[in-house]
């Protein structure tokens, strides 16, 4: 199956998305040749700021296969996938993305995340917009979290 096709199904359901009052993402996620699932951005609809489209296909792809690990698997979207849903990606396993329209694209539109990508690039003591601390808290007298966690797992 060609990158092409699955390109053209991701941009026809942004098409769709478009209208019925969404904005312009759809993505589908594809393992050996196959469709496992597909996603928009829904963040209109339902308020998550999280609800884009790669992100909405991860999570119906990893309920359908049963499990959060997504390797083999290629997103084919619409838009350049952002930090958020390319961190997604990799946390999954996710060999190969494939996007149709680039940040460049989106620009004029207000739809490019150019600039989240150049703040995520600074170290993180230098991060203009969100301040990020380590604040190494034990609660005295109680287990610590990764032992507990290691102990659970086996």
């Amino acid at each position: 199956m060609s990158a092409e096709r699955f390109l053209c199904e991701a941009i026809e359901l942004a098409r769709n998305n478009v209208r019925r009052g969404g904005r312009p993402f759809g993505a589908v996620l594809v393992k050996d040749g196959k469709v496992i699932s597909t996603g928009v951005n829904e963040i209109g609809a339902t308020g998550d700021p999280t609800a884009h489209a790669e992100l909405q296909a991860i999570r119906a792809a990893s309920q359908t296969l049963g499990s959060p690990r997504l390797d083999g698997c290629v997103i084919y979207a619409s838009g350049h996938p952002c930090p958020m849903c390319l961190a997604a990606m990799h946390l999954t396993g996710i060999r190969e993305v494939n996007f149709a329209y680039s940040n460049e694209d989106g620009e004029p539109y207000g739809l490019s995340t150019a600039a989240i990508y150049a703040e995520m690039a600074r170290p993180v003591a230098e991060h203009l917009t969100l301040k990020v601390a380590h604040v190494p808290v034990r609660p005295e007298g109680a287990e610590d979290i990764y032992k507990m966690w290691k102990a659970a797992a086996g």
